[in-house]
């Protein structure tokens, strides 16, 4: 898609057949460029689709240009909810609003069987995704995971550690609410900033040793505000940085 084209019109749909998980397993390849030991396979997918979780795809025309998947979970006091694991848009499709409307499906899907939260995990690196997950959506984040899934194949991750951070979605909440709908709404106090380069994408290829350091850096500060009982609450974009805006919160 050039950028000087309308946006395409794209169509959500759940996923049911095996040929649609066949497709959403093609794209895995595409958009990450996986090895095949780390593709979610299509028997995942048609679990997943059967136990309490669910796939949606984004078509354009018959093509799927993008899907997510999510699989239920329960939290240690019987709460029940959902873990979005993987959600991905073609590389041409992105900047449309794809994302978006695949997480705002996956929301209504959810909030038809009265379920309160999804989640899902994020690298604290992707400045543009963690904008996304925490202004857009309005998810919040009280957790962090050192090198959640080991070496991977993903080019994405240039031989990192595969940190990451956990948004937390309460799909019914006045925040989420607030947000999605694009009405004002009371925002917790400030507390501490995270700051990371906005050109932290081009470090991550040309300086991995640099970007290793600043992963390192924010990773204990995340910790360091976590233990403390404190959340991230917002992200603000500047025009040298990206930063993740730390206070209380309580759930409402």
């Amino acid at each position: 898609m050039a950028g000087s084209q309308a946006a395409p019109v794209i169509a959500i749909r759940q996923l049911h057949e095996h040929a649609e998980f066949v497709e959403a397993v093609q794209l895995q390849q595409i958009i990450w460029g996986f090895a095949d030991v780390d593709l979610l396979p299509v028997r995942l997918f048609i679990v997943a689709s059967k136990v309490g979780g669910h796939a949606f795809g984004a078509y354009d025309g018959d093509q799927m240009v993008g899907f997510c998947l999510a699989i239920p979970g329960l939290k240690p006091r019987g709460q029940y909810y959902l873990h979005s694991h993987m959600l991905g848009v073609l590389p041409a499709y992105r900047d449309y609003g794809i994302g978006r409307q695949l997480k705002l499906a996956q929301r209504e899907e959810a909030l038809g069987r009265a379920i309160d939260l999804i989640e899902w995990t994020f690298d604290p690196l992707e400045i543009k995704n963690a904008f996304f997950n925490i202004e857009r959506l309005g998810a919040i984040v009280r957790r962090f995971l050192p090198n959640q899934y080991g070496a991977t194949s993903s080019l994405l991750n240039a031989g990192l550690p595969t940190d990451r951070l956990v948004a937390e979605w309460y799909v019914r909440s006045n925040r989420a609410n607030s947000i999605i709908g694009h009405e004002p709404f009371q925002r917790p106090l400030v507390e501490a900033r995270i700051s990371l380069p906005l050109n932290i994408g081009e470090l991550r290829t040309g300086q991995p040793e640099t970007v290793r350091e600043i992963q390192k850096t924010i990773g204990e500060q995340f910790q360091q505000h976590f233990a403390a009982g404190l959340a991230v609450i917002g992200f603000e974009r500047t025009s040298e940085s990206g930063n993740y805006l730390i206070g209380k919160w309580e759930s409402n």
